[in-house]
Protein backbone atom coordinates (compact mmCIF):
# COMPACT_ATOMS: atom_id res chain seq x y z
CA UNK A 1 0.00 0.00 0.00
CA UNK A 2 1.64 2.99 -0.92
CA UNK A 3 1.56 5.92 1.55
CA UNK A 4 1.29 9.70 0.46
CA UNK A 5 4.20 11.79 1.60
CA UNK A 6 3.81 15.09 3.39
CA UNK A 7 6.23 17.70 3.14
CA UNK A 8 6.85 20.64 5.78
CA UNK A 9 8.03 23.36 3.30
CA UNK A 10 6.90 21.89 0.05
CA UNK A 11 3.20 22.21 -1.91
CA UNK A 12 2.08 21.09 -4.75
CA UNK A 13 -0.43 22.31 -7.48
CA UNK A 14 -2.18 20.86 -10.18
CA UNK A 15 -1.38 22.38 -13.60
CA UNK A 16 -5.47 22.71 -13.82
CA UNK A 17 -5.51 24.57 -10.91
CA UNK A 18 -2.99 27.15 -11.56
CA UNK A 19 -4.74 30.29 -12.55
CA UNK A 20 -2.24 32.82 -10.99
CA UNK A 21 1.05 32.47 -10.30
CA UNK A 22 1.06 33.78 -6.83
CA UNK A 23 2.02 32.19 -3.93
CA UNK A 24 -0.49 33.97 -1.86
CA UNK A 25 -3.49 33.41 -3.74
CA UNK A 26 -3.01 29.70 -4.29
CA UNK A 27 -1.89 29.00 -0.42
CA UNK A 28 -4.74 31.64 0.99
CA UNK A 29 -7.44 31.55 -1.49
CA UNK A 30 -9.33 28.18 -0.54
CA UNK A 31 -12.24 28.98 0.52
CA UNK A 32 -14.02 26.39 2.87
CA UNK A 33 -17.39 25.40 1.16
CA UNK A 34 -19.06 22.51 2.74
CA UNK A 35 -20.38 19.95 0.62
CA UNK A 36 -23.55 19.62 0.89
CA UNK A 37 -24.19 20.82 -2.07
CA UNK A 38 -22.33 20.35 -5.48
CA UNK A 39 -19.01 23.04 -6.35
CA UNK A 40 -19.32 24.82 -9.73
CA UNK A 41 -17.43 27.50 -11.37
CA UNK A 42 -18.91 30.86 -11.61
CA UNK A 43 -17.34 31.01 -14.81
CA UNK A 44 -19.78 27.40 -16.07
CA UNK A 45 -23.32 30.02 -15.47
CA UNK A 46 -22.03 33.45 -15.67
CA UNK A 47 -20.61 34.93 -19.23
CA UNK A 48 -18.46 37.94 -19.72
CA UNK A 49 -20.67 40.78 -21.80
CA UNK A 50 -19.20 43.41 -23.03
CA UNK A 51 -21.47 45.11 -25.94
CA UNK A 52 -20.15 48.05 -26.46
CA UNK A 53 -21.33 51.74 -26.55
CA UNK A 54 -19.88 55.36 -28.35
CA UNK A 55 -21.21 58.08 -26.44
CA UNK A 56 -23.42 60.49 -28.64
CA UNK A 57 -22.76 63.76 -27.73
CA UNK A 58 -26.78 64.51 -28.54
CA UNK A 59 -28.09 61.89 -26.51
CA UNK A 60 -28.78 61.14 -22.72
CA UNK A 61 -27.62 58.27 -21.08
CA UNK A 62 -28.28 56.87 -17.59
CA UNK A 63 -25.25 55.74 -15.53
CA UNK A 64 -25.02 53.59 -13.13
CA UNK A 65 -23.25 53.35 -9.73
CA UNK A 66 -22.95 49.99 -7.39
CA UNK A 67 -22.53 50.29 -3.53
CA UNK A 68 -20.33 48.07 -1.19
CA UNK A 69 -21.46 44.83 0.45
CA UNK A 70 -23.87 44.51 -1.94
CA UNK A 71 -25.80 47.90 -1.11
CA UNK A 72 -27.09 47.59 -4.58
CA UNK A 73 -27.10 48.79 -7.96
CA UNK A 74 -28.65 52.37 -8.41
CA UNK A 75 -29.09 55.14 -11.19
CA UNK A 76 -26.14 57.70 -10.66
CA UNK A 77 -28.01 60.13 -12.92
CA UNK A 78 -29.07 60.89 -16.62
CA UNK A 79 -26.09 62.34 -18.38
CA UNK A 80 -25.82 63.85 -21.92
CA UNK A 81 -22.99 62.86 -24.01
CA UNK A 82 -21.38 65.88 -24.36
CA UNK A 83 -20.42 66.12 -20.95
CA UNK A 84 -19.44 62.27 -20.71
CA UNK A 85 -15.80 61.75 -21.15
CA UNK A 86 -15.57 58.69 -21.67
CA UNK A 87 -16.86 58.12 -25.06
CA UNK A 88 -16.34 53.89 -25.78
CA UNK A 89 -18.65 53.00 -22.67
CA UNK A 90 -20.81 49.76 -22.20
CA UNK A 91 -24.46 48.68 -22.23
CA UNK A 92 -26.69 47.21 -19.54
CA UNK A 93 -29.70 45.03 -19.77
CA UNK A 94 -31.41 44.09 -16.79
CA UNK A 95 -30.72 40.88 -14.96
CA UNK A 96 -27.35 40.74 -15.82
CA UNK A 97 -24.77 40.50 -12.78
CA UNK A 98 -23.15 43.21 -12.05
CA UNK A 99 -19.82 44.15 -10.29
CA UNK A 100 -16.84 46.32 -9.65
CA UNK A 101 -13.36 45.50 -10.44
CA UNK A 102 -11.78 47.79 -8.61
CA UNK A 103 -14.52 47.67 -5.16
CA UNK A 104 -15.13 43.86 -5.90
CA UNK A 105 -12.50 43.31 -2.51
CA UNK A 106 -15.46 45.40 -0.75
CA UNK A 107 -18.42 43.43 -2.21
CA UNK A 108 -19.54 45.69 -5.02
CA UNK A 109 -21.80 43.07 -6.67
CA UNK A 110 -25.22 43.21 -7.76
CA UNK A 111 -27.73 42.60 -10.38
CA UNK A 112 -28.94 45.12 -12.86
CA UNK A 113 -32.62 46.75 -11.66
CA UNK A 114 -35.09 46.92 -14.25
CA UNK A 115 -34.64 50.79 -14.16
CA UNK A 116 -31.15 50.71 -15.33
CA UNK A 117 -31.75 48.33 -18.72
CA UNK A 118 -30.36 50.44 -21.61
CA UNK A 119 -27.76 52.12 -18.76
CA UNK A 120 -24.02 52.64 -19.45
CA UNK A 121 -20.71 51.73 -17.39
CA UNK A 122 -17.09 51.99 -18.02
CA UNK A 123 -14.87 49.48 -18.12
CA UNK A 124 -14.06 49.55 -14.23
CA UNK A 125 -17.79 47.43 -14.13
CA UNK A 126 -17.85 44.01 -15.50
CA UNK A 127 -21.44 42.72 -16.80
CA UNK A 128 -22.17 39.01 -17.20
CA UNK A 129 -25.01 37.17 -18.61
CA UNK A 130 -26.29 34.78 -16.31
CA UNK A 131 -27.66 31.34 -17.07
CA UNK A 132 -31.16 31.18 -15.13
CA UNK A 133 -31.19 27.39 -15.00
CA UNK A 134 -28.50 27.37 -12.78
CA UNK A 135 -28.23 30.21 -10.76
CA UNK A 136 -30.72 32.55 -9.60
CA UNK A 137 -28.03 35.82 -9.47
CA UNK A 138 -29.33 37.25 -6.70
CA UNK A 139 -28.25 34.02 -4.49
CA UNK A 140 -24.87 35.09 -6.37
CA UNK A 141 -25.04 38.87 -4.99
CA UNK A 142 -26.13 37.31 -1.41
CA UNK A 143 -22.99 35.06 -1.35
CA UNK A 144 -20.52 37.79 -2.35
CA UNK A 145 -21.54 39.47 0.86
CA UNK A 146 -19.72 37.01 3.51
CA UNK A 147 -16.46 38.09 4.62
CA UNK A 148 -15.01 34.46 3.12
CA UNK A 149 -15.94 35.69 -0.32
CA UNK A 150 -14.68 39.38 0.46
CA UNK A 151 -11.74 38.09 1.32
CA UNK A 152 -11.16 36.14 -1.66
CA UNK A 153 -11.49 39.04 -3.91
CA UNK A 154 -9.27 40.81 -2.02
CA UNK A 155 -6.29 38.14 -2.77
CA UNK A 156 -7.66 38.24 -6.15
CA UNK A 157 -7.01 41.43 -6.49
CA UNK A 158 -3.66 43.42 -7.76
CA UNK A 159 -2.21 46.66 -8.57
CA UNK A 160 -1.63 50.07 -6.36
CA UNK A 161 -2.19 50.49 -3.30
CA UNK A 162 -5.55 52.78 -4.23
CA UNK A 163 -6.29 50.77 -7.34
CA UNK A 164 -6.30 46.51 -6.52
CA UNK A 165 -8.40 44.89 -9.36
CA UNK A 166 -10.15 41.92 -9.05
CA UNK A 167 -8.32 39.20 -12.06
CA UNK A 168 -11.28 37.89 -13.94
CA UNK A 169 -9.85 34.10 -14.39
CA UNK A 170 -9.52 33.90 -10.83
CA UNK A 171 -12.92 35.28 -10.10
CA UNK A 172 -14.34 33.10 -12.77
CA UNK A 173 -12.50 30.39 -11.25
CA UNK A 174 -13.47 30.10 -7.95
CA UNK A 175 -16.31 27.22 -7.47
CA UNK A 176 -19.09 28.02 -5.40
CA UNK A 177 -21.68 25.59 -3.61
CA UNK A 178 -24.64 25.66 -5.87
CA UNK A 179 -28.10 24.73 -4.05
CA UNK A 180 -31.18 23.60 -6.29
CA UNK A 181 -33.20 26.63 -7.83
CA UNK A 182 -35.72 26.44 -5.58
CA UNK A 183 -33.34 26.27 -2.37
CA UNK A 184 -31.60 29.62 -3.86
CA UNK A 185 -35.01 30.86 -3.77
CA UNK A 186 -35.64 30.31 -0.47
CA UNK A 187 -32.25 32.17 0.62
CA UNK A 188 -32.73 34.93 -1.55
CA UNK A 189 -36.71 35.16 0.00
CA UNK A 190 -35.23 35.23 3.00
CA UNK A 191 -32.65 37.99 2.63
CA UNK A 192 -35.92 40.32 0.52
CA UNK A 193 -37.75 39.70 3.57
CA UNK A 194 -34.68 40.75 6.11
CA UNK A 195 -34.66 44.25 3.29
CA UNK A 196 -38.03 44.38 3.91
CA UNK A 197 -37.79 44.57 7.87
CA UNK A 198 -35.40 47.00 8.15
CA UNK A 199 -36.91 49.30 5.58
CA UNK A 200 -40.14 48.53 7.96
CA UNK A 201 -38.03 49.95 10.95
CA UNK A 202 -35.86 52.54 9.37
CA UNK A 203 -39.07 54.31 8.65
CA UNK A 204 -40.60 53.91 11.90
CA UNK A 205 -37.25 55.99 12.87
CA UNK A 206 -37.85 58.03 10.37
CA UNK A 207 -41.62 58.88 11.46
CA UNK A 208 -40.89 59.10 14.93
CA UNK A 209 -38.36 61.42 14.61
CA UNK A 210 -40.53 63.45 12.35
CA UNK A 211 -42.92 63.55 15.50
CA UNK A 212 -40.32 64.45 18.07
CA UNK A 213 -39.72 67.29 16.11
CA UNK A 214 -43.33 68.34 15.77
CA UNK A 215 -43.15 67.96 19.44
CA UNK A 216 -40.91 70.35 19.80
CA UNK A 217 -42.29 72.94 18.15
CA UNK A 218 -45.60 72.36 19.55
CA UNK A 219 -44.47 72.70 23.27
CA UNK A 220 -42.46 75.90 22.01
CA UNK A 221 -45.72 77.48 20.17
CA UNK A 222 -43.88 77.75 17.33
CA UNK A 223 -45.32 79.50 13.65
CA UNK A 224 -43.40 80.21 11.04
CA UNK A 225 -42.00 83.97 10.67
CA UNK A 226 -44.48 85.97 8.24
CA UNK A 227 -43.36 87.97 5.29
CA UNK A 228 -39.71 86.03 5.72
CA UNK A 229 -37.86 88.10 3.16
CA UNK A 230 -39.07 91.03 2.29
CA UNK A 231 -36.31 93.07 1.91
CA UNK A 232 -35.74 96.14 -0.37
CA UNK A 233 -33.11 95.64 -3.01
CA UNK A 234 -30.71 97.66 -1.46
CA UNK A 235 -30.34 97.68 2.08
CA UNK A 236 -27.85 99.10 4.84
CA UNK A 237 -26.26 97.58 8.03
CA UNK A 238 -23.35 99.74 10.28
CA UNK A 239 -20.35 98.39 10.33
CA UNK A 240 -20.50 98.24 14.58
CA UNK A 241 -23.51 95.95 14.47
CA UNK A 242 -21.75 93.26 11.92
CA UNK A 243 -21.54 90.32 14.03
CA UNK A 244 -20.37 88.24 10.82
CA UNK A 245 -19.40 88.30 7.10
CA UNK A 246 -23.05 86.36 6.77
CA UNK A 247 -25.85 88.11 4.21
CA UNK A 248 -28.28 85.75 5.98
CA UNK A 249 -27.06 86.95 9.45
CA UNK A 250 -26.85 90.75 8.71
CA UNK A 251 -30.59 90.94 6.88
CA UNK A 252 -32.13 88.60 9.76
CA UNK A 253 -30.35 88.82 12.93
CA UNK A 254 -33.57 88.63 15.11
CA UNK A 255 -34.58 85.79 13.38
CA UNK A 256 -34.95 82.04 15.00
CA UNK A 257 -34.24 79.12 12.68
CA UNK A 258 -37.69 77.25 15.19
CA UNK A 259 -39.42 80.11 13.95
CA UNK A 260 -41.35 82.48 15.93
CA UNK A 261 -42.31 80.95 19.61
CA UNK A 262 -44.43 82.23 22.29
CA UNK A 263 -41.59 82.40 24.44
CA UNK A 264 -39.04 85.41 24.29
CA UNK A 265 -36.20 84.17 22.92
CA UNK A 266 -31.86 85.12 23.74
CA UNK A 267 -28.57 84.77 21.77
CA UNK A 268 -26.79 81.49 22.81
CA UNK A 269 -23.79 83.52 23.88
CA UNK A 270 -26.30 85.34 26.35
CA UNK A 271 -26.32 81.79 27.71
CA UNK A 272 -23.07 79.71 27.46
CA UNK A 273 -19.70 80.29 26.69
CA UNK A 274 -18.84 79.17 22.87
CA UNK A 275 -16.04 77.17 23.12
CA UNK A 276 -14.34 78.38 26.55
CA UNK A 277 -10.62 77.49 27.65
CA UNK A 278 -10.39 74.19 29.82
CA UNK A 279 -8.51 74.67 33.14
CA UNK A 280 -6.53 71.57 33.05
CA UNK A 281 -3.76 72.70 35.80
CA UNK A 282 -5.58 70.92 38.57
CA UNK A 283 -4.38 67.45 36.72
CA UNK A 284 -0.40 65.74 36.80
CA UNK A 285 0.93 64.89 32.95
CA UNK A 286 0.44 61.64 33.70
CA UNK A 287 -3.21 61.87 34.94
CA UNK A 288 -5.60 59.91 33.23
CA UNK A 289 -8.72 61.83 31.35
CA UNK A 290 -11.32 61.08 28.95
CA UNK A 291 -10.65 60.86 25.28
CA UNK A 292 -13.60 61.67 22.51
CA UNK A 293 -12.78 61.50 19.01
CA UNK A 294 -15.28 62.49 16.27
CA UNK A 295 -15.99 58.51 15.53
CA UNK A 296 -17.17 58.18 19.28
CA UNK A 297 -19.97 60.24 19.34
CA UNK A 298 -23.32 58.36 17.57
CA UNK A 299 -24.88 59.85 14.86
CA UNK A 300 -28.49 58.60 15.88
CA UNK A 301 -28.13 58.87 19.51
CA UNK A 302 -25.97 61.84 19.80
CA UNK A 303 -23.98 60.45 22.74
CA UNK A 304 -20.43 59.29 23.36
CA UNK A 305 -19.25 55.48 24.26
CA UNK A 306 -16.70 56.45 27.23
CA UNK A 307 -14.82 54.03 26.27
CA UNK A 308 -11.20 56.05 25.35
CA UNK A 309 -9.42 57.33 27.58
CA UNK A 310 -5.85 59.83 27.40
CA UNK A 311 -3.20 61.57 29.71
CA UNK A 312 -2.67 65.43 30.19
CA UNK A 313 0.66 65.25 28.50
CA UNK A 314 -1.59 63.72 25.17
CA UNK A 315 -3.85 66.82 24.97
CA UNK A 316 -2.21 69.04 23.41
CA UNK A 317 -3.64 70.14 19.91
CA UNK A 318 -6.79 69.19 20.93
CA UNK A 319 -10.33 70.51 22.13
CA UNK A 320 -10.61 70.42 25.81
CA UNK A 321 -14.14 70.10 27.88
CA UNK A 322 -15.37 69.12 31.53
CA UNK A 323 -18.43 67.85 32.37
CA UNK A 324 -21.38 69.61 31.73
CA UNK A 325 -20.22 70.58 28.21
CA UNK A 326 -21.86 70.18 24.64
CA UNK A 327 -19.61 69.50 21.74
CA UNK A 328 -21.25 69.98 18.43
CA UNK A 329 -19.33 68.76 15.03
CA UNK A 330 -19.16 71.81 13.17
CA UNK A 331 -17.57 69.69 10.53
CA UNK A 332 -19.35 68.89 7.02
CA UNK A 333 -20.74 66.23 6.89
CA UNK A 334 -20.64 64.92 10.57
CA UNK A 335 -22.54 68.47 11.19
CA UNK A 336 -25.23 67.88 9.06
CA UNK A 337 -25.62 63.75 10.62
CA UNK A 338 -26.20 65.30 14.24
CA UNK A 339 -22.91 64.30 15.88
CA UNK A 340 -23.23 66.17 18.88
CA UNK A 341 -23.27 65.32 22.73
CA UNK A 342 -23.90 66.04 25.97
CA UNK A 343 -20.76 64.89 28.33
CA UNK A 344 -20.58 63.76 32.12
CA UNK A 345 -19.04 61.46 33.85
CA UNK A 346 -15.62 62.55 32.49
CA UNK A 347 -12.54 60.57 34.11
CA UNK A 348 -11.22 63.17 36.52
CA UNK A 349 -14.47 65.39 35.29
CA UNK A 350 -12.46 66.46 31.99
CA UNK A 351 -11.85 65.01 28.43
CA UNK A 352 -10.35 66.22 25.03
CA UNK A 353 -11.21 65.30 21.53
CA UNK A 354 -11.11 66.19 17.86
CA UNK A 355 -10.30 69.68 16.99
CA UNK A 356 -13.60 69.48 14.91
CA UNK A 357 -15.80 70.74 18.22
CA UNK A 358 -17.61 73.54 19.10
CA UNK A 359 -18.03 73.84 22.96
CA UNK A 360 -20.74 75.03 24.91
CA UNK A 361 -21.47 75.42 28.43
CA UNK A 362 -24.12 76.85 30.10
CA UNK A 363 -23.41 79.56 32.79
CA UNK A 364 -27.06 80.26 32.63
CA UNK A 365 -29.40 78.98 35.31
CA UNK A 366 -32.63 79.50 33.13
CA UNK A 367 -32.01 76.82 31.00
CA UNK A 368 -31.15 73.12 31.43
CA UNK A 369 -28.19 71.58 29.39
CA UNK A 370 -29.97 68.79 28.14
CA UNK A 371 -32.34 71.36 26.30
CA UNK A 372 -29.90 73.38 24.57
CA UNK A 373 -28.12 69.69 23.75
CA UNK A 374 -31.98 68.74 21.94
CA UNK A 375 -32.27 71.93 20.52
CA UNK A 376 -29.18 71.99 18.84
CA UNK A 377 -29.61 68.56 17.46
CA UNK A 378 -32.82 69.45 15.90
CA UNK A 379 -33.18 69.35 11.91
CA UNK A 380 -34.41 73.51 11.72
CA UNK A 381 -30.15 74.32 13.49
CA UNK A 382 -28.83 71.23 11.07
CA UNK A 383 -30.39 72.62 7.52
CA UNK A 384 -30.00 76.32 9.41
CA UNK A 385 -26.43 76.11 9.84
CA UNK A 386 -25.63 74.97 6.53
CA UNK A 387 -26.28 78.47 5.81
CA UNK A 388 -23.33 79.60 7.23
CA UNK A 389 -20.42 77.24 6.52
CA UNK A 390 -17.33 78.74 5.47
CA UNK A 391 -14.37 76.73 3.85
CA UNK A 392 -13.60 74.80 0.75
CA UNK A 393 -16.56 72.41 -0.42
CA UNK A 394 -14.78 69.33 1.27
CA UNK A 395 -13.70 70.99 4.31
CA UNK A 396 -17.11 73.25 4.65
CA UNK A 397 -17.63 74.11 8.71
CA UNK A 398 -19.97 76.18 10.81
CA UNK A 399 -18.18 79.42 12.30
CA UNK A 400 -18.64 79.68 16.28
CA UNK A 401 -20.22 83.18 15.35
CA UNK A 402 -23.56 81.17 14.12
CA UNK A 403 -23.54 79.52 17.21
CA UNK A 404 -22.92 82.90 19.51
CA UNK A 405 -26.08 84.03 17.33
CA UNK A 406 -28.72 81.29 17.14
CA UNK A 407 -31.75 82.17 19.00
CA UNK A 408 -32.69 80.33 21.84
CA UNK A 409 -36.56 80.14 22.76
CA UNK A 410 -36.59 80.20 26.95
CA UNK A 411 -40.24 78.59 27.82
CA UNK A 412 -40.24 77.38 31.87
CA UNK A 413 -37.95 74.67 33.11
CA UNK A 414 -40.96 72.54 33.40
CA UNK A 415 -41.96 73.21 29.31
CA UNK A 416 -37.49 72.47 28.97
CA UNK A 417 -37.95 69.31 30.87
CA UNK A 418 -40.83 68.09 28.93
CA UNK A 419 -39.09 67.99 25.74
CA UNK A 420 -35.92 66.77 27.21
CA UNK A 421 -38.54 63.80 28.51
CA UNK A 422 -39.92 63.48 24.87
CA UNK A 423 -36.55 63.69 23.29
CA UNK A 424 -34.80 60.47 25.42
CA UNK A 425 -38.06 58.82 24.97
CA UNK A 426 -37.56 58.79 21.34
CA UNK A 427 -34.07 57.85 21.52
CA UNK A 428 -34.69 54.63 23.49
CA UNK A 429 -37.35 53.82 21.03
CA UNK A 430 -34.58 54.48 18.27
CA UNK A 431 -32.21 52.52 19.56
CA UNK A 432 -34.82 49.67 20.37
CA UNK A 433 -35.45 49.67 16.69
CA UNK A 434 -31.64 49.53 15.73
CA UNK A 435 -30.90 46.38 18.15
CA UNK A 436 -34.21 44.54 16.47
CA UNK A 437 -32.52 45.42 13.35
CA UNK A 438 -29.11 44.39 14.38
CA UNK A 439 -30.41 40.57 15.99
CA UNK A 440 -32.49 39.78 12.86
CA UNK A 441 -29.46 40.89 10.73
CA UNK A 442 -27.43 39.03 12.42
CA UNK A 443 -29.70 35.97 12.49
CA UNK A 444 -29.98 35.73 8.75
CA UNK A 445 -26.59 36.27 8.12
CA UNK A 446 -25.29 33.37 10.43
CA UNK A 447 -28.49 30.79 9.05
CA UNK A 448 -26.72 31.14 5.42
CA UNK A 449 -23.18 31.28 6.39
CA UNK A 450 -24.02 27.99 8.30
CA UNK A 451 -25.71 26.43 5.33
CA UNK A 452 -22.83 27.32 2.78
CA UNK A 453 -19.43 27.22 4.65
CA UNK A 454 -17.90 24.82 6.82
Amino acid sequence: MTTATTYKFLDFVSFSGLYNWSVQYLNESKIQFNEKYPLVRIGDFLTRNKTAIVIQNDKEYKRATIKIRNGGIFLRNIQSGDKIGTKKQFLLTKGQFLLSKIDARNGAFGVVPEELDGGIITGNFWTFDVDYNQINPHYLALLTTTNSFIEFCAQASNGTTNRHYLQEPLFLNIKIPLPPLDKQNELVKQYNDLIFFVKMEKMKIIDLDVKSSNAVIEALGLQPYPGLRTKKLLQFSQFKNLDVWSVEQTLYPSISPYGQSKYNCKRLSQLALINPKTDLSILQDDDELSFIPMEDVSNDYGEWNRKKVGTKSQTKGYTKFQNGDIIWARITPCMQNGKSALVDNLVNGKGYGSTEFHVIRLVSNKVMPQYIHTLLRHHFVLYDAMKYFTGSAGQQRVPASYLSNLLIPLPPLNIQQKIVDNYNEAIQIVKRGYAKINEYTYNIKTNFETQIFE
